[in-house]
């Protein structure tokens, strides 16, 4: 399990270190499945991206460095263990069209004050709800 980790965490440094070094105007950053819990802090330099994908790994708390990045488009966090969402700074990202949050134990606090602030597509599962076994 820690061979595991050590290579997932090993993956994403160096998409992230490939994707910032290039400097390129990347569009989308894909991490899914690789049990990571934070991100690192040079996905704040992607300026240009616009989605990213998170889903199926290990964050307990929303990456809120995504909150700062103005052209991202679209997140996908689904399948994680979320409970919080910085519902107030999705809403004043400009860009931000979708987020996926299903499967995570969304509090409920979030699926209530989200929906009315929110201009854009806000993807939750029931509460309870639980992903299907891969």
């Amino acid at each position: 399990m820690l061979r595991k980790m050590g290579e997932a965490v090993a993956r994403v440094a160096r998409k992230v270190n490939e994707t910032v070094e290039s400097g390129s105007d990347t569009l989308e950053l894909r991490l899914e499945g690789n049990f990571l819990h934070r991100l690192p802090s040079e996905v704040s330099t992607l300026q240009h991206l616009k989605a990213i994908d998170l889903s199926r790994n290990q964050f307990h708390d929303f990456p809120e460095q995504l909150t700062t990045l103005p052209a991202l488009e679209i997140i996908n966090l689904e399948e994680n263990e979320i409970v919080d969402v910085p519902v107030e700074k999705l809403a004043a990202m400009p860009a931000l069209r979708s987020i996926n949050l299903r499967f995570n134990p969304l509090n409920a606090e979030v699926r209530v004050i989200a929906p009315p602030l929110i201009k854009f597509d806000m993807l939750m599962s029931p509460e309870g709800a639980r992903a299907p076994p891969p």
